[in-house]
């Protein structure tokens, strides 16, 4: 055994990604934004030719594709709230959302809207507080 012990790090819980690059889906909050497409997964390490998934509480670089002309055609960082694909959760159940959405943060780290519109995935909120304290109704 070599003299450096390795430390065991925790990974963060795999979540099946329901959101590749190029996805168009709805914004959540109060922002302006209605409709955001997804450009880059923050932090996504992949392989070659392999286009970077997006899953629930996943920090994600969009672009505003519909709502008011300040926003349109802007570069931002967005958390998906809600997927489509299910999921299997810890306790060994599955989950699944009508639709795919995102809330928008600041550079940050704060919401940029006031107020978050449908349901949040309890995930979502695990790794964003600032999204659970926002948000009405967690999943």
């Amino acid at each position: 055994m070599s003299k450096r012990l390795k430390k065991r790090v925790m990974p963060r819980r795999k979540i099946s990604g329901g959101l590749t690059s190029g996805s168009v889906f709805v914004c959540a909050d109060n922002s302006g934004a209605r409709v955001l497409r997804l450009i880059q997964v923050m932090g996504y390490k992949g392989r070659r030719r392999r286009l970077p998934i997006a899953g629930v509480g996943d920090l994600i670089m969009v672009s505003c594709r519909e709502g008011t002309p300040e926003m349109r055609r802007q570069m931002l960082n967005a958390v998906v709230v809600r997927q489509r694909k299910p999921y299997l959760r810890k306790d060994g159940s599955w989950i699944q959302f009508e639709d795919n959405a995102a809330v928008i943060l600041t550079p940050e780290g704060t919401l940029r809207g006031s107020d978050i519109k449908g349901p949040v995935a309890k995930e979502a909120v695990d790794r964003w507080a600032r999204i659970g304290t926002a948000a009405r109704v967690i999943v």
